[in-house]
């Protein structure tokens, strides 16, 4: 098994490191996503075990990069580029630019007032300030914002968007 192993080593870190780099190639263009996501997350995965193989096939070379300069630099590029993709979230001053869009659609309904948000679900303030209150939003009033009133009213986001996704039904 393990010449199986070290015959197939290097051939299989090529046709996954392709698989990897075409998937990953459509996902930044938004090409396919729903084809190539889970291929590209769990392919990627899958190629770390051909991978490593390959190191510990090429052990005593592999080292010889860390003797010279070029494997310090390009590690040392890489680090320094991931860590400027990853400097804005992980110092909370990300522009909120990323994330699930649904999540930020709620936020951006619930700073709304029931006046703002009453032409989405076809009602008037009136109604929806009504809607509100039977469904224990006590705080609700025409001039609060919604998540406001969620918070005033001991309930999340979550029960004001339920409450309010009832209200567009009725």
């Amino acid at each position: 098994m393990p010449n199986l192993l070290s015959r197939y080593a290097t051939p299989l870190t090529t046709g996954l490191f392709l698989v990897s780099l075409i998937s990953g190639i459509a996902l930044f263009f938004h090409y396919g996503t729903t084809a190539f996501r889970e291929m590209h997350e769990w392919l990627s995965l899958v190629l770390i075990l051909p991978f490593v193989q390959h190191v510990w096939k090429n052990w005593r070379p592999f080292l010889a990069y860390f003797k010279r300069l070029p494997m310090t630099l390009s590690l040392g590029l890489c680090l320094v580029t991931g860590l400027a993709f990853a400097w804005p979230a992980i110092t909370g001053s990300a522009s909120g630019s990323g994330g699930n869009p649904a999540f930020a659609m709620i936020n951006i309904i619930a700073a709304g007032t029931p006046g703002e948000v009453a032409p989405l679900l076809g009602r008037s303030e009136a109604e929806v300030v009504d809607g509100l209150k039977q469904k224990g939003f006590a705080a609700a009033d025409g001039a609060t914002s919604l998540s406001e009133i969620a918070e005033a009213s001991g309930k999340d986001n979550v029960e004001l968007m339920a409450t309010l996704t009832a209200l567009k039904a009725k």
